[in-house]
Parts: C-alpha cells; sequence; structure tokens
C-alpha cells in the first residue's frame, strides 16, 4: 500500500495541479494494474520515483510505459506533446512543458518500453534542473 501512495504522489501531477478525488482512484488503478501487469518490485518502483535509473530491467522499463500510455502521454512508444502540454502546462509552465518536449520529445528506444524509461529519465533530469 505504501508503494502505491509513493506511485501516487508521483503521477498525481500529471493528471492536474489538484487531483480531484476521481483522478486519484484512477491513478491508483492505473498503478496497481501496470505493477501486476510487469511485474515491478516494490524497491525498483521507490528507485525509480527517487531518480535512480540505474541498470533498469525490461520490467520497469514497460511499466514506465504502461503507466504513460495509461495517463494518456504516450501512445504507442510515441510522446503526445498535446497531451503533455494540457496535463502538465498548469503545473510546470507551458514554456517549461514546451523546453521539455524539444529536449525529450524525439528520443526513440529499441522498442516502446525502453522510449518511455528514456522519456521518463529525460523528464526527470530536465524537470530536476529547473525546468
Amino acid at each position: 500500500m505504501k508503494l502505491l501512495i509513493v506511485l501516487i504522489a508521483c503521477l498525481a501531477a500529471a493528471l492536474a495541479a489538484k487531483p480531484t478525488g476521481e483522478q486519484l482512484e484512477a491513478i491508483q488503478k492505473h498503478v496497481t494494474q501496470c505493477t501486476e501487469q510487469e511485474g515491478i518490485t516494490k524497491e525498483q518502483a521507490i528507485n525509480m520515483r527517487q531518480g535512480n535509473f540505474d541498470d533498469p530491467d525490461q520490467k520497469l522499463k514497460c511499466f514506465a510505459n504502461c503507466m504513460l500510455e495509461k495517463i494518456g502521454l504516450m501512445v504507442d512508444g510515441q510522446l503526445k506533446p498535446d497531451a503533455m502540454l494540457e496535463r502538465l502546462g498548469d503545473i510546470e509552465g507551458v514554456d517549461n512543458v514546451k523546453a521539455i518536449i524539444a529536449k525529450c520529445g524525439t528520443i526513440k528506444g529499441a522498442d516502446k518500453c525502453d522510449t518511455a524509461h528514456q522519456y521518463f529519465v529525460c523528464f526527470h533530469k530536465n524537470r530536476a534542473a529547473g525546468m
């Protein structure tokens, strides 16, 4: 349950500045589905949340893909810039989101899971850098 709370807090910002109960419920559902579907461990989720992206396995990469697809930021390995602006613009600032899209939006991994993981790493690093 603690794992879900940590991940929900991390992903709540992807939907709205002040997520509603319904949005939090949807995020919790996505976290549960993606965790079960991809079989990641608690430690992997915690490390991901803390920005430790060293040596990710395919399950963790596919968890990133599952979550990005379920919250609508990615479809079939392709970033959805309009969805990012819509969901994150009020939180991060439209100009900052556009800058992140410019830096991260052309990433292509070996497959859609690798692409999603690379997006997540890029988003995290650029946001942490004050973007």
